[in-house]
């Protein structure tokens, strides 16, 4: 059974970079969303590292073994026997490149198998995906202010609206806990997805309207969790337990930019949008 789900935003792309809108094109991380979607990796993995120890209970041939000479060989019942073994991680990923990139940053670490799942794609933003906001303002100003004001406008160019978003979102999350409910493991299921998607998703589970989009923005390899309540027909209640957190460095440098060290002498500084700008 899940009992907790975790939602991650992939890492920066070029398309974040200069605030074009990338929606369902494939795009991957660029240089600073590999090193954003590492720190989150190794945060997560510290704060997971039990999932670690189920994996390799539950295969076997994850645990490296010395060669015939050595003393004695690596012993699985001090893993079966660990009371972290009674847990079991499960992690899926938006079939999109850039969300694949960052599940594997954390699942990789842990021996973890990553399930590619299209049902965790991000919102569409039809005919304007591609474009940054001045493009779109440019195109249909109408249009554009209407999107801004959360009145509709955005549909005349094939925008899903916030609402199916987190529809499709809250549907996909249901199937998932169905598809694992005869297990009675106790289960975490990670989720990488994408800032529209997963920001629309929490709000429909959590009963709030995603047109208003009370929660905000979702910063770049940012997570979220949840914590489900079965109710006694069948349904759930819903508890944020956590919302925005990244990894302790996050706080501490530019996380929109990187360290220096990382950033060539063509690319453009990343500067953050007006919160009445924000997706």
């Amino acid at each position: 059974m899940i009992d907790e789900i975790i939602f991650v935003r992939h890492g920066r792309t070029s398309y974040n970079l200069v605030h074009r809108l990338q929606g369902q094109i494939d795009v991957p991380l660029d240089i600073v969303g590999q090193w954003q979607v590492d720190q989150t990796g190794l945060e997560l993995a510290k704060r997971y590292y039990w999932a670690k120890v189920s994996s390799i209970v539950r295969t076997p041939d994850l645990l490296a073994q010395p060669g015939a000479q050595a003393a004695e060989q690596s012993d699985i019942e001090e893993y079966r026997k660990a009371p972290a073994s009674k847990r079991v991680m499960k992690v899926y990923s938006s079939d999109l490149f850039r969300a694949a990139q960052t599940a594997h940053a954390f699942a990789d670490i842990l021996g973890l198998p990553v399930t590619l799942d299209k049902r965790l794609r991000e919102r569409s933003f039809g005919q304007w995906e591609g474009m940054t906001r001045p493009e779109i303002k440019d195109m249909d100003e109408v249009a554009y202010r209407s999107w801004r004001a959360h009145t509709g406008g955005e549909a005349k160019y094939g925008v899903e609206s916030r609402t199916d978003v987190g529809k499709r979102g809250a549907e996909a999350v249901l199937e998932l806990m169905q598809e694992h409910a005869e297990d009675e493991t106790p289960t975490t299921l990670m989720l990488v997805s994408h800032g529209s998607y997963i920001a629309a998703t929490v709000e429909t589970l959590l009963g709030m309207d995603p047109e208003i989009d009370e929660l905000g923005n979702i910063p770049n390899a940012f997570w979220s969790t949840l914590k489900p309540h079965a109710k006694a027909d069948g349904g759930y209640t819903w508890k944020l337990a956590e919302f925005n957190c990244g990894p302790t460095i996050a706080y501490e440098t530019d996380w929109l930019n990187g360290p220096a060290q990382l950033r060539n002498p063509d690319m453009p500084e990343m500067m953050p949008l007006p919160v009445t700008e924000q997706v």
